[in-house]
C-alpha cells in the first residue's frame, strides 16, 4: 500500500492580507481583493499546492452576523480565486471572542488566532506538512500562529499591526522569517523556494 507524502501548503490570512480590510463585511459585493493580490493568487495557483484562507471571524460571537453568511463569504473568495488562476483549498475560521454576546462562542478556544488551532485542524482535514507549509499575513497574531504550528511565516507589513511590542517570552513566536510590503512580493518568494528548507534567519524584503 502506498505512503501519501504530506503536502505543502499556503496559508492565507483573509482581511488585509487577501483582501482590504471592511470590518465585520459579510456581503460577496463589497469583498475587494487587496493591491497586488491578483498577481498574488495568479503566482500560487500556478504553483499547484493547497491554498487555505485561516480568520478570526469574531463577528460571529460578537452578534454582528450568524455562520451561515460566512457560507456566501467563502463561496465568493472561491469565486475570487478562480478567476485569478487560483483554486481555494479551503476556509476556516474561528468564530470566538471573548466579550461574546451569543454565550456560548465566549469560550476559551484553540482556534482564534495567534493560537495555531485553525492550522492544525486544516492540516489533519488535507493530510498537510506544516514544516513545509507557509503562513502569510498582515498582523504579528497570524505569524505567532504560523509559528506555534511549525510553518514558515512572512508578515506583510503594510500599516495594519500597530501593537509591535514583543515580551522576551513571545519574541520568536511573533517574529516572522520573512517581512514583505505586499502579498505579490510573498507569493514571489514562496514560488522561489518551493524545494527549499526552513528558512533560518529573519529576512526583510524591500
Amino acid at each position: 500500500m502506498a505512503v501519501r507524502t504530506p503536502l505543502s501548503a499556503v496559508f492565507l490570512d483573509k482581511d488585509g492580507t487577501l483582501l482590504v480590510d471592511d470590518p465585520y463585511n459579510v456581503a460577496p459585493a463589497r469583498m475587494q481583493l487587496e493591491r497586488k493580490a491578483r498577481f498574488a493568487l495568479r503566482r500560487l495557483g500556478a504553483l499547484a499546492v493547497p491554498l487555505i484562507v485561516v480568520t478570526n471571524q469574531p463577528g460571529v460571537a460578537l452578534g454582528k452576523f450568524k455562520h451561515d453568511a460566512l457560507l456566501a463569504v467563502q463561496r465568493r473568495l472561491a469565486e475570487l480565486f478562480a478567476e485569478n488562476g487560483a483554486r481555494l483549498s479551503g476556509f476556516y475560521y474561528c468564530p470566538h471572542h471573548p466579550e461574546a454576546v451569543v454565550p456560548e462562542l465566549g469560550i476559551a478556544c484553540k482556534c482564534r488566532k495567534p493560537l495555531p488551532g485553525l492550522l492544525r485542524q486544516a492540516a489533519a482535514d488535507h493530510g498537510l506538512d506544516l514544516r513545509r507549509s507557509w503562513m502569510v499575513g498582515d498582523i504579528l497574531d497570524d505569524v505567532e500562529a504560523g509559528n506555534r504550528a511549525g510553518c514558515r511565516t512572512i508578515l506583510i507589513d503594510n500599516g495594519h499591526e500597530t501593537l509591535w511590542a514583543r515580551t522576551p517570552a513571545t519574541r520568536m513566536l511573533r517574529t516572522a522569517n520573512i517581512v514583505v510590503p505586499n502579498l505579490d512580493v510573498a507569493a514571489r518568494i514562496i514560488v522561489s523556494r518551493a524545494t527549499s528548507t526552513r528558512d533560518a534567519i529573519v529576512e526583510h524584503v524591500k
